[in-house]
């Protein structure tokens, strides 16, 4: 940088702004060579152990000869199809296997399982609440 441009900068964000931001001023949390926290822990010895769930793995497909581009723009019109809502959900996936039954004469009402009905909540990790039980 210039002397000019730096001084505009420190005139423009302040001077408490102007220093770069290096390890003896942030948190001792932070590890300067990527900005983030370190992939492992270090032992009371004085050593480094490298923990292999800690280090961020990136998975990329193979893109040669895909048509998309990867960025999206802002400017791109909004999606057509409305928000997914529990009754959309119903009238698309259960109510046609309802009326199916019904209208064969195979539709029996104490045998909801059939559709997704489960009767008890026992051993779910989100229960439901009562009031939500189709009744």
């Amino acid at each position: 940088m210039g002397v000019l441009s730096t001084l505009m900068r420190g005139l423009v964000r302040g001077a408490d702004r102007m220093s770069e931001f290096t390890s003896k001023r942030g948190p001792r949390s932070l590890n300067k060579g990527r900005s983030s926290r370190p992939a492992g822990v270090k032992l009371p010895s004085g050593k480094f152990l490298s923990v292999r769930a800690m280090i961020p793995e990136f998975v990329v497909p193979h893109l040669e000869g895909f048509k998309l581009k990867p960025y999206v723009s802002y400017r791109s019109p909004l999606g057509t199809e409305p928000p997914l809502t529990a009754q959309s959900l119903f009238d698309q996936v259960v109510a046609p296997q309802i009326t199916r039954d019904f209208r064969n004469g195979t539709f029996n009402k104490d045998n909801l399982e059939k559709y997704g009905f489960e009767p008890t909540q026992e051993g779910k990790l989100f229960k439901l609440y009562p009031k939500n039980y189709v009744r």
